[in-house]
C-alpha cells in the first residue's frame, strides 16, 4: 500500500533525530524492501559503510523516482542539511566548485539514505586534504560475455602486481557484475600522479594477462576481456563504496571480501538480506584497510620503465579527434537504458544476418554522464561481419538530445 504524501517518521540515531519521509515506500519491490528497511540496513552495517565513505566528500546519487528510473547526481549539499552533516568545498578541473556532503556518523548516514541515495559515492580524498587522494581504486569491469572465473583470474593478477609494488589490495564485489579492489595509499600524491599509477597498474595487469585483461580505454578495442578501469582515479570521479546497495531488483550490495573467498563469491550472493546476516556474524572484511596505507613509488617507477601509453590514431578529417580502428555504427541515443535496449532490438530485427555474426562484446552500451544524470548510446562493432555485408550508418533508431533545452552560462 502506498504511503500518504505527508507520511513521515522520526528516528533517534546516537542522540540525533533524523526525519524519514515516506518510510513505508517500497524501494525494492522484488525484495520487499521499504525505505525504512534501507535506513535500518545502513545503520546495521554503519561501521563498514563509514569506513568506506566516512570523512569524504560525496556526490548524492538520488533515486527519487525509484530504481526503475534514472538517478540524478547532486553535488551540492542541500542548504537545509542538519548540523551533524559536515561539508567540504571541492574545486573541479573545469573551474567550477561545489560544497558537498561529508558524512562522519550514523545519523548522517541515515540522512543521506532518506534523500533517496541507495549507494554511497565518495571521492577518494579526505575532507581535510582535498588534493591528495588516500585511496587508489581498481575497477575490474567485464565486457559482455566474460564469466566470473575470468574476472577472478584478473583480480588475482592485479593483487600480484600490487604486492610486487608494495601495496595491499582489498577486494569487494562491485554490486553489479565486476569486482573492485581498494588500495589505501599515503596522501602524498596529487590526482594526476594517482591516475598515472592506476593506469600503470592496468597496463601491467594487461601485460601479465593478455587476452584476459585490457587497459584499452576505447571499449570497442577490448574484446571479451576485463577492463582495468584506471580512469576511476581521475579527479571528479566517484565509485560506489563498501556496503552500498545497488539499484538492481534483488537489492545487491557491494560487499568487501577476504581474498580466500573471492573465487566463490558471485555478486548475486550478496544482497541486503544476506549481507545483514554476514555482517552480524563476522563484521567487516575490510576492517584493517586503514592500517595498510602504502606508497605509490613502486608503480610510478614502473610508469617510467613502461613509458607513455600508446595513443589512438587521430581522425583523418584533421579535427584532431581520436579515430577508432574498428568498424563502428551508432544505433541509438536515448534518455534511459530500457529505451536504449528497445531501440537495439528494433535494429536487430532489421539486420538478422548481421546479428548472427556478432559476438557479445560487439554490442556496446555506453552510459554517458550528463550534467546531473546519465543518458545512453548504443553502438555496434562490425569487426566480425564481412566487409561486404556490413550495413551502412543509417538514421538512429532513437535520437535523444541530452543538451536540448539546456541554458549555458555563456
Amino acid at each position: 500500500m502506498s504511503p500518504s504524501k505527508g507520511e513521515a517518521t522520526t528516528i533517534e540515531v546516537d542522540g540525533h533525530e533524523v526525519r524519514i519521509s515516506s518510510p513505508s515506500k517500497v524501494v525494492f519491490p522484488e525484495a520487499g524492501i521499504t525505505k525504512l528497511d534501507l535506513v535500518q540496513y545502513y545503520l546495521a552495517v554503519a561501521d563498514g559503510a563509514l569506513r568506506g565513505a566516512g570523512g569524504r566528500p560525496m556526490v548524492l546519487k538520488r533515486f527519487v523516482k525509484g530504481i526503475g528510473a534514472e538517478a540524478f547526481f547532486q553535488k551540492r549539499v542541500p542548504e537545509n542539511h542538519p548540523d551533524f552533516v559536515d561539508t567540504a568545498t571541492l574545486h573541479y578541473a573545469r573551474g567550477t566548485s561545489a560544497e558537498e556532503a561529508v558524512i562522519r556518523n550514523r545519523a548522517a548516514l541515515a540522512w543521506v539514505v532518506n534523500l533517496g541515495c541507495l549507494d554511497l559515492n565518495p571521492h577518494p580524498v579526505r575532507a581535510e586534504d582535498l588534493e591528495h587522494p588516500d585511496e587508489l581504486r581498481v575497477d575490474l569491469d567485464p565486457m559482455p560475455g566474460v564469466e566470473w572465473a575470468q574476472i577472478v583470474d584478473v583480480a588475482m593478477v592485479a593483487r600480484e602486481v600490487l604486492e610486487d609494488h608494495g601495496l595491499v589490495g582489498w577486494p569487494k564485489t562491485s554490486g553489479s557484475r565486476g569486482l573492485h579492489i581498494n588500495v589505501r595509499i599515503e596522501p602524498r600524491w596529487d590526482y594526476r600522479e594517482v591516475r598515472l599509477a592506476a593506469e600503470t597498474l592496468a597496463r601491467e595487469v594487461a601485460n601479465r594477462a593478455p587476452g584476459m585483461a585490457s587497459a584499452q580505454w576505447w571499449k570497442e578495442e577490448r574484446g571479451e576481456s576485463v577492463f582495468v578501469d584506471f580512469n576511476q582515479n581521475a579527479k571528479d570521479r566517484t565509485v560506489a563504496s563498501a556496503y552500498s546497495v545497488r539499484p538492481l531488483p534483488d537489492a545487491r550490495v557491494s560487499t568487501p571480501l577476504d581474498w580466500g573467498e573471492v573465487r566463490g563469491s558471485h555478486p548475486e550472493r550478496f544482497t541486503v538480506a544476506t549481507v545483514l546476516q554476514r555482517f552480524a556474524e563476522r563484521g567487516d572484511a575490510a576492517s584493517g584497510i586503514d592500517d595498510a596505507a602504502g606508497s605509490l613509488d613502486g608503480l610510478l617507477r614502473l610508469a617510467e620503465e613502461l613509458g607513455p601509453a600508446e595513443k589512438p590514431p587521430p581522425a583523418k578529417d584533421g579535427s584532431g579527434r581520436r579515430s577508432s580502428t574498428m568498424p563502428l555504427i551508432e544505433v541509438a541515443r536515448t534518455k534511459t537504458k530500457p529505451e536504449a535496449m528497445e531501440a537495439l532490438e528494433r535494429w536487430k530485427a532489421k539486420h538478422p544476418d548481421v546479428v548472427e555474426r556478432l559476438h557479445p562484446a560487439d554490442v556496446l552500451v555506453d552510459g554517458m554522464r550528463g550534467s546531473s544524470s546519465l543518458w545512453y548510446r548504443i553502438r555496434v562493432n562490425l569487426q566480425h561481419v564481412p566487409e561486404a555485408e556490413r550495413p551502412e550508418q543509417g538514421a538512429l533508431e532513437e535520437d535523444y538530445d541530452p543538451w536540448a533545452g539546456k541554458t549555458w552560462d555563456r
